[in-house]
């Protein structure tokens, strides 16, 4: 991973615990597919965050968070199910995105926390 998307992942994890959530796991892989961030919302729901982080001159492409393709749904879609097998849960999950946007000097300038940005099919 580099630089930039580390510090967006940092960011991300330290604005989740800050709203309260408890981090289960980071970057978590499956075949091809990773899981940035996997985290349980008041101890009942599992959220898997997917991070998407842009320096200041990635606006004009839209923001961070536009780039969870159809392909990329099905990927997350996948490794969760995976995930979920893997700890033995069955029950009730989100996907959210953390979009945050840097400065050319890499501190974070914006940060947005999305919930429910896609639902399983």
């Amino acid at each position: 991973m580099n630089q930039t998307g580390i510090i967006g992942e940092n960011a991300a994890v330290a604005l989740l615990e800050a709203k309260g959530y408890r981090i289960a796991a980071r970057n978590w892989r499956f075949g091809k597919s990773e899981l940035d961030i996997i985290a349980w919302a008041h101890d009942r729901l599992l959220v898997f965050v997917e991070v998407k982080t842009r320096t200041g001159q990635g606006r004009g492409y839209g923001g961070p968070e536009g780039a969870i393709d159809a392909k990329k749904q099905e990927r997350l879609l996948h490794a969760a199910g995976s995930y979920m097998e893997s700890v033995g849960y069955d029950w009730e999950i989100r996907f959210d995105t953390v979009a945050v946007m840097l400065s050319k000097q890499q501190t974070v300038l914006e940060i947005k926390h999305l919930e429910d940005v896609f639902y399983p099919m």
